[in-house]
């Protein structure tokens, strides 16, 4: 059994990247995993302040609901990461969450980690979000296993007809 911890940066519940994070996680339930799903947008997170006393203690100064999600990661067998695409890159939740790694980034790796990225371009134009979080999360200590592509989908709800939907599901069925 596998602990897996979804991290989903969708600004919009039932969004298409938070559906396929649901999926993932179905999957991974039905084959006998434990799995949670952090709704980024329920937290309270502020931006790092650059202010490196985490350097000293291990801790952030700053006191909201990020040590809770980083002591959740480094518990975790396998993470998801799952964002929509903003301008080609990561949306600014799921940025300012990896730039509040910083306290822990040390405890950060042995993952497996699957990306979750959608959009209403192609594969082509979501590569570089692929890009970004493949090499942060590769630096961390962590093998990246597969990107699921959720793309040509922009409106809420779109993705449920694409084969994303079957692949996200499958992929956590098969962890």
């Amino acid at each position: 059994m596998k602990n897996v911890l979804i991290l989903s940066a969708s600004p919009r519940k039932q969004g298409n990247s938070d559906i396929l994070c649901d999926e993932f996680k179905k999957g991974a339930i039905e084959s006998g995993n434990s799995a949670e799903k952090i709704y980024l947008y329920d937290n309270n997170i502020s931006f790092c302040r650059a202010c490196y006393a985490c350097f000293k203690t291990g801790k952030c100064v700053i006191q909201d609901d990020m040590s809770e999600i980083l002591e959740k990661i480094s518990k975790a067998d396998v993470l998801v990461i799952a964002t929509p695409t903003y301008f080609l890159t990561m949306n600014g939740m799921l940025k300012t969450v990896i730039d509040r790694f910083l306290p822990k980034w040390q405890d950060l790796g042995g993952h497996d980690v699957y990306l979750i990225i959608t959009g209403h371009d192609g594969k082509k134009g979501l590569e570089l979000v692929e890009l970004e979080l493949k090499t942060i999360f590769v630096h961390l200590g962590n093998t990246v296993k597969k990107t699921i592509w959720g793309e040509g989908v922009w409106q809420k709800g779109e993705v449920v007809s694409t084969k994303a939907m079957a692949e996200a599901y499958e992929t956590g069925k098969n962890l």
